[in-house]
């Protein structure tokens, strides 16, 4: 897919991070648009961020982990635009605790959103999209989906199954000659509002030192590494080259070089500075 204009583009988690900034750019390159997001208030305001208002961009309110309401929005996608050509599966949340002690409910409720929003966006949008003739399914992972993290086991296996499922998907669209590319992206530290809305688990104080805000101002500090327009400008580019694999940011490129080189020994490398950070805390 080389060009944007006309086509429609159906967005999760637009009220806000890379899903807003993805809709604000699609916009300008002469989309329309179908953005879904909890946030009603959010949605709104990226409605008037957009300046599509009308035929031009529709919202609803959507609840990923509810597949018979994606599969309802998708439908009522077809019907108002005509058809629909891209489909960003982008919602999610993050989940702070410890793999041996993670409360069922809260990993119920992470893998709800990042994996099964995926799939039920996926499998709602794609018969859409095969009848539009050009269409891309662009799956949102994680530099967590390349290698894992301590306090992470849940964000870890969400965004591992994340990866898996596109790339398998993308694998089986082509050996049918579809007529709907597939990307999986994995975005670095992108400064959006999921590290300050993230659920701690009381387990990650033992692990790391540091209480539920201090935990929440660390990773926020650690993900202002690229603005969410960068990174949707860089999600679009790979949209057009029909790219396999997207890395938003350099720390996600410097990730996926040290996960390739060296393998399970990248975990060395974590460890020392999971130590160095829980230094630091019990000095502060």
């Amino acid at each position: 897919m080389k060009d944007f204009r006309g086509k429609v583009a159906a967005i999760t988690g637009a009220a806000s991070g890379i899903g807003r900034a993805l809709a604000v750019e699609l916009a300008r390159e002469g989309a329309r648009l179908a953005l879904a997001d909890l946030d009603e208030a959010g949605l709104a305001e990226t409605v008037r961020l957009v300046a599509a208002p009308g035929a031009g961009c529709t919202t609803t309110r959507v609840d990923v982990a509810d597949r018979a309401a994606v599969f309802a929005w998708a439908g009522r996608c077809r019907a108002g635009h005509g058809q629909v050509n891209l489909v960003f599966n982008n919602a999610g949340v993050a989940l702070a605790a410890a793999a041996e002690t993670v409360r069922p409910e809260d990993f119920e409720w992470l893998m709800a959103i990042n994996f099964w929003g995926v799939v039920h966006g996926t499998q709602a949008f794609l018969p859409h999209l095969r009848a539009s003739g050009d269409g891309h399914v662009v799956n949102l992972s994680s530099v967590f989906g390349l290698i894992a993290m301590p306090t992470q086991s849940a964000y870890n296996a969400s965004k591992f199954a994340v990866r898996g499922y596109t790339e398998a998907l993308r694998m089986e669209l082509l050996l049918e000659g579809a007529p709907v590319g597939v990307t999986c992206v994995h975005p670095g530290g992108v400064a959006t509002g999921i590290v300050r809305s993230q659920r701690v688990d009381e387990a990650v104080t033992r692990m790391t030192g540091q209480d539920a805000d201090a935990f929440r101002a660390q990773g926020e500090r650690m993900i202002q590494v690229t603005s969410p327009e960068a990174a949707a400008r860089r999600i679009l580019s790979g949209v057009r080259r029909n790219a396999s694999r997207v890395l938003v940011g350099p720390d996600a490129r410097v990730v996926d070089i040290m996960a390739r080189l060296l393998g399970p020994g990248y975990q060395r490398l974590v460890m020392r500075r999971a130590e160095r950070l829980r230094q630091e805390a019990g000095g502060s």
